[in-house]
């Protein structure tokens, strides 16, 4: 059984207990209410595997035969090099195989096909219509809006901070965190305490920062992912959190109005105890501000319940939220990565690990692990030989020796009179390289070190 499935077991069983309704149950599982009480039904008759699909596994009956599609991919790109059909799109293009080929395959379908054969790429729909206002969310922890402030938090009484914050869409509850940088890492903690102390979401809304998107990589490069993730990207994918990505700043105002407060209460609030770091800014932002903050901003859900869901057994919440990169292994069992050198545990050694693809981790607590195959493998970092570095010798210009004209032109004649000697000598020795025939010489030329 899936992630998906048992989330959606969990939605069921609020629906049989009477905590959700029916419809609720529909809008966030993304189904009609007609398809949810099939699945009570089945739910009651079949137990918890009835709400596994019928046809898992099983290749669809209305699929095109795989001869059809190499055809018609085929066909459009002989087309497309002959300049006929270099600028058809998918509608027309399918008009014209049923007409003049006789291949009756519909546009939804030869659009999938050309995109994944990189045959035809799609243009960007224009906006049609203006954004308009959007109602909350009907329970706690359907939407969490997630951003982070860049203000003068402490008025230059010391260093810069950073204040990242998420706020529940449907209750305003919010959770935040001052930092000193605005890191991968340090947003992966703050999603790494809320996940603790709340469970997981089912959606997060973002802006579109590096944190949260990438360009994807080159189609030719090892290791190109079908789908370009950032590790924030990656470690939602994998806790099963859709991300929602905001096309402006009004589009997510919900934490861009709790930032205007924080700007003005936060800063004051800050000034009168006198917070002049990272540690008494937290300790007044945890101990005072959130607390009130949350009795006086925040409001009743639509609907009762909680959304948040608990981690999937097994889950490792540390390898989830960490940093990946992809290595080779060398063929001593070392790892390089960011100029430190990583030996695998002798113990954990095997035969077929060297010059093996591996994916390296490195934690929120600073431990370094190794992803190969099935088996995840601690690493240690080798110790490094002590570097010794000699200053260069400083000649002054004063002291420095010049040579003459007459002792310039004997150490040109001596150069010239070493290479005849080696000449001469190759040349005896045709057969032999030129190393061999300088190590065999009798006598070595003059000059010649």
């Amino acid at each position: 059984m899936s992630a998906k499935d048992r989330n959606r077991l969990k939605v069921l069983y609020a629906v049989s207990r009477r905590h959700i309704t029916q419809v609720q149950a529909s809008r966030e599982l993304g189904v009609t209410s007609r398809w949810v009480r099939t699945l009570l039904l089945r739910l009651k008759q079949e137990g918890d595997a009835g709400v596994v699909h019928r046809l898992r596994g099983r290749i669809s009956n209305r699929k095109l035969p795989e001869t059809v599609k190499q055809r018609v991919l085929k066909l459009f790109a002989e087309q497309k090099r002959a300049k006929q059909w270099h600028d058809y799109g998918p509608t027309l293009a399918a008009e014209e195989l049923a007409r003049n080929y006789q291949l009756v395959v519909s546009k939804e379908t030869l659009r999938q096909w050309l995109i994944a054969a990189k045959l035809w790429r799609a243009r960007r729909a224009r906006v049609e219509q203006a954004h308009v206002w959007r109602a909350r969310r009907a329970r706690y922890g359907e939407l969490l809006q997630w951003d982070t402030s860049e203000h003068d938090w402490l008025e230059g009484r010391g260093e810069k901070l950073y204040l990242i914050a998420m706020i529940d869409d449907a209750t305003s509850q919010l959770t935040a965190r001052f930092v000193r940088h605005d890191s991968t890492e340090e947003n992966l903690r703050q999603l790494a305490r809320y996940v603790e102390q709340h469970g997981r979401p089912i959606s997060v809304y973002t802006d579109k920062a590096s944190l949260f998107q990438m360009a994807p990589r080159a189609i030719h490069h090892r290791d190109a992912p079908e789908q370009a993730l950032t590790q924030i990207g990656r470690a939602l994918k994998e806790l099963d959190i859709e991300w929602i990505a905001a096309h402006s700043p009004q589009a997510k105002g919900r934490i861009e109005r709790a930032f205007q407060t924080a700007q003005d209460r936060l800063v004051k609030g800050l000034r009168q105890v006198g917070a002049h770091d990272e540690q008494t800014a937290n300790a007044y932002l945890q101990q005072i501000y959130v607390p009130l903050w949350n009795r006086r901003f925040s409001c009743e859900p639509r609907m009762a319940g909680d959304a948040h869901r608990a981690l999937a057994p097994g889950t490792n919440l540390a390898s989830v939220l960490s940093i990946r990169e992809s290595r080779t292994v060398g063929q001593d069992h070392t790892v390089r990565w960011q100029g430190v050198i990583y030996q695998v545990e002798r113990k954990c050694i095997k035969a077929a690990m060297r010059g093996a693809r591996v994916l390296v981790e490195r934690r929120l607590d600073g431990s370094v692990w190794m992803h190969w195959r099935e088996q995840v493998l601690a690493l240690q970092p080798c110790a490094a030989p002590p570097q010794v570095r000699v200053a260069p010798a400083v000649i002054s210009r004063r002291t420095r020796y010049v040579r003459s004209a007459q002792e310039k032109a004997r150490a040109r004649q001596r150069m010239l009179e070493a290479r005849r000697q080696c000449q001469k000598i190759y040349m005896r020795l045709p057969d032999r390289p030129l190393w061999q025939a300088i190590r065999d010489a009798p006598l070595r030329p003059e000059g010649f070190a």
